[in-house]
């Protein structure tokens, strides 16, 4: 039997975290493979959460020239925040995302707590930024190869 808990949602996948270093050489990033034992972090699409927040927002509107069709075109947008809010919706973006938190210590071998305070502090640091933005990398293709897996087996069908 397969139980599936609608209450709980979307939690996310869990990734186990690997290094990277950036090469001034190349202009490229280098990802390590992740080590026996490493941390994990649970981490899941930011669509909803905006998708949410968008719902009771503001959007404008303006007639804009396409120039490659000659034609006016309606572009939509949502109105900018003020400097301290979109600082918030950040940040409740990234506690969003980062849902759970396994074998992750503080320097001195603390377990760390999967809060926000600790996600944010994690986001400061380039290593785990780039460990992120990998992994949100890794779900977007991953999303992509879904859709053209489902679009070919309806084609064939």
């Amino acid at each position: 039997m397969t139980v599936f808990d609608l209450e709980k949602g979307e939690q996310g996948d869990w990734f186990p975290f690997f290094g990277s270093k950036f090469d001034p050489a190349t202009g490229e990033i280098i990802y390590e493979k992740p080590e026996e034992g490493a941390a994990e972090f649970r981490i899941r699409g930011m669509g909803r959460f905006f998708e949410e927040r968008q719902k009771d927002r503001k959007k404008e509107y303006k007639m804009v020239l396409n120039p490659s069709t000659r034609a006016m075109e309606r572009v939509g947008w949502y109105e900018d925040l003020p400097p301290a809010e979109a600082k918030k919706e950040s940040d409740d973006a990234w506690d969003y995302a980062i849902t759970g938190m396994k074998d992750a210590f503080t320097a001195p071998g603390v377990p760390m707590e999967c809060t926000m305070e600790n996600k944010l502090k994690l986001l400061r640091m380039p290593v785990f930024l780039r460990y992120i933005q990998k992994v949100f990398q890794i779900l977007s293709d991953a999303g992509i190869k879904r859709a053209e897996a489902v679009e070919k087996n309806w084609s064939n069908g």
